[in-house]
Order: C-alpha cells, then structure tokens, then sequence
C-alpha cells in the first residue's frame, strides 16, 4: 500500500528563512511520516512551476534538510531570497511523471497536511484520480469562516472553497480528515458528509533549540506575545494597555513587551502604534523575523507568553512556553484550554483591567505568577510521535 505525502506548502517556501506555523507542521509530517514508513512513504508536490508529481527522493530529502538548517541558523537572512539563487533547487525539486501508482498497488493514501492548492478542487480530484489514492487531509481551523471580519476581504470566500475541496474528495475517494483540536473538529464537521470520520490529533509542540534565557539589558522584566500580527490576535489590546502603563506607573515597574511574527494584513492601527506612538518607544519591541534560537532564548527569559487571540484553532506558541517551563497568559477559548489545561491564566479578551492586572502581577512575581508555576509539572506537553501515531491509525483505517 503505497502513502504519499504532499509537501507542495515546503516547496513553495524555497525563498523563505523564517517559518510560519503550517510550514512547521508540515515538516513535522514530512520527518514523522518518513521516520515510520521510511523507504516506502512518496514524496510529492504541486511544484511552484505549476506541475504535480512525485518528488526525486534525493533532492527531496536534501531540500528538507536544508531548509531546516536554514530556519534554525539563519539570523540576518533576507526576508525572501532572490530567485536566481534557488532557482538550482527549483530545477532540482521539479516532479517526475514515474511512480503512480498501479492498479496492482491498490488504493493509495494521500497525505495533505497544510491548505495549499485546497483552493482548487479540480486539481485535487486529478492529483487523487491519477495517484487512485484516498484522501487524508489536516485542517488547520474554520477562522476564516466563522470569523470573516478577521480574515483578508477575500479570505472568507477562499476558505469555503478549501473546505468544499475536502468535503468532495474525502467523499468521492473515500477518505478522512486530521484536526488539530476538537473545537476545529466541531467547526469542521457541518461540512463532511457524516461517513467522513474525523480524527482529532493535537499538535507536537516544536522542539526549541537549548539557549540561555535572554535578559533585558535594563533588567525589566519583559513579556512575548508571538505570533503573526493580524486583527485576530488582538496586539491593539496589548499595545493600549502598554500605552496606558506608561503613563500610570512609575518607570521602574514598567515591564516590557517583545512583538514576535511578521506583519499581517488589515492592521492599520496596530501599525500606527507600532511606528509613531512615542509612549510605546523604549517599551515595545517588534521583530518581524526571529531564528529558532534568538526565538528560545526570548521565550525562557520571559515572565510570560501572552496570547489574548479573539479566534484560535489551536495555539501552539501556548506549548511552546509551556513546554520551557515559562507561564502563559492567554484568551479563554476551547482550543487554548485543549492546548494549556488547567496550567495557563485564562482571560476574556476584552477584559482589559483583567489583563493589566494579571501581567503586572506576573511582572512582580506575585500569587498568580506562583500558582502558575506550581501548575506547569502538571501540564501535559502534546507532542509529535503522539499526533503522527494518529495519522498513521487513520492511514491503516484507510487501508482497511
């Protein structure tokens, strides 16, 4: 029974130093998947050229190497790389027509673990007809969705067609769908045909490279929010509040706040706090690009994560800090507690004082902060060989 997995989002990212959060989860399928079915799992993808096939299994396999490098050691890389400079690699990664799988073989398993090319339904259907293959997709959330005034103006109409596109082919081959939480399993399963079965699989919490924690050279305590700088993720909440510390406390019980993810869209007034609020100058840093290792040692110098996201479908730079051991201050929604549990301070994410009040606290070191601490050896850190041990039981499903 041959699997193939698609790694058409990694490709895409050729020029890329800095990974988002579905590139790391789809590399996390492409070594979980690749350590258990070794030589028998294909590699394939929609190529950037515009062609589908499988992957030459030596070019594929040194790219995925190279890439992670990459992320992990890359500190002052631009934010793409120039074209000429991969286009070696492109021609490397081109797919080959050989290798479909025969009649002889059976049905195959085709594995999607990020959105890319969701949007086309016909390609998919062709991919699947040619490959004879059952369909086994990871769905990420239904933000856009649900959520329409967070998402670009497009992003809505984008979404529903990614999630027609897996409602059809896991109903025409027969196949199945991977969330990564049981609230975006909920969201998800008005739109699959009630056959469709859905596994509920949370995701590994991304293995940080050892740092020392890194301190502020003033010796204020600081906290991170991380993540890519959208309306959902509500920074206007924490960049207020920074503005409204500023002007209440006495400077030496000001803490700081580290703003890690790249500039999104619709973010108008985040932007104009960011670049011209002269209150915020000195107390907010904004790093659009952080390598691996710059990224670990800010969070376990940290007081705390903070994540007041008015929408998640999972939440993985809540693991993240919890997995070092640093607390997390986050938005009270079902796929965060799925992610934190009991360990993490839960908060309405309009409830300003609220915020103020628990971040100063944790500034201080005070009850909230202990009890939070006293909490985390507790906590239970989700990981990869747990979340690819139920891709794998829903591939052997598939199989029959």
């Amino acid at each position: 029974m041959t699997v193939i997995l698609d790694i058409s989002r990694l490709i895409s990212r050729l020029r890329y130093s800095t990974p988002s959060g579905v590139d790391r989860v789809e590399m996390a399928y492409a070594r979980g998947l690749l350590a258990h079915y070794g030589e028998d799992l294909v590699l394939a993808a929609v190529h950037p050229m515009g062609r589908y096939g499988r992957l030459p299994r030596k070019a594929a396999l040194a790219y995925l190497d190279e890439l992670e490098e990459r992320w992990a050691s890359e500190t002052d890389a631009p934010r793409q790389r120039s074209l000429a400079s991969v286009l070696p690699q492109l021609t490397a990664l081109m797919p080959t027509g050989r290798g479909v799988t025969s009649a002889r073989d059976g049905k195959a398993i085709y594995v999607q673990a990020s959105p890319h090319h969701l949007t086309n339904a016909a390609k998919v259907q062709r991919i699947l007809a040619r490959e004879q293959a059952r369909f086994l997709c990871l769905v990420h959330d239904l933000i856009p969705i649900e959520f329409p005034e967070y998402a670009r103006p497009s992003g809505a109409a984008l979404h529903r067609r990614r999630m027609e596109t897996v409602a059809a082919a896991c109903a025409a081959s027969g196949g199945a769908a991977i969330v990564n939480s049981a609230a975006t399993g909920r969201a998800l399963a008005p739109w699959l045909a009630p056959e469709t079965k859905i596994h509920v699989a949370l995701l590994g919490t991304e293995t940080l490279p050892p740092a020392p924690p890194e301190a502020a050279s003033d010796g204020r305590p600081y906290f991170v929010c991380l993540g890519t700088i959208e309306p959902r993720k509500n920074h206007l909440l924490l960049l207020n509040l920074w503005r409204h510390m500023v002007q209440s406390l006495p400077p030496q019980d000001m803490p700081r706040l580290v703003i890690i993810g790249r500039r999104g869209w619709e973010n108008e007034q985040v932007v104009d706090m960011l670049e011209r609020c002269p209150a915020l100058t000195g107390h907010v840093e904004e790093l659009g690009g952080c390598p691996d290792a710059r990224l670990s040692a800010l969070l376990r110098g940290a007081r705390a994560l903070v994540m007041p996201s008015f929408a998640e479908g999972y939440g993985m730079p809540v693991a993240e800090a919890l997995s070092l051991g640093v607390p997390a201050i986050c938005s009270d929604l079902p796929a965060l507690r799925e992610v934190g549990g009991t360990a993490p301070d839960y908060l309405d994410p309009l409830d300003g004082p609220g915020w103020q009040a628990t971040i100063l606290d944790h500034a201080t070191r005070g009850p909230l902060h202990r009890a939070q601490l006293a909490r985390l050896p507790g906590w239970h850190n989700p990981n990869w060989a747990e979340h690819i041990a139920i891709v794998v039981k829903a591939i052997e499903e598939l199989q029959g």
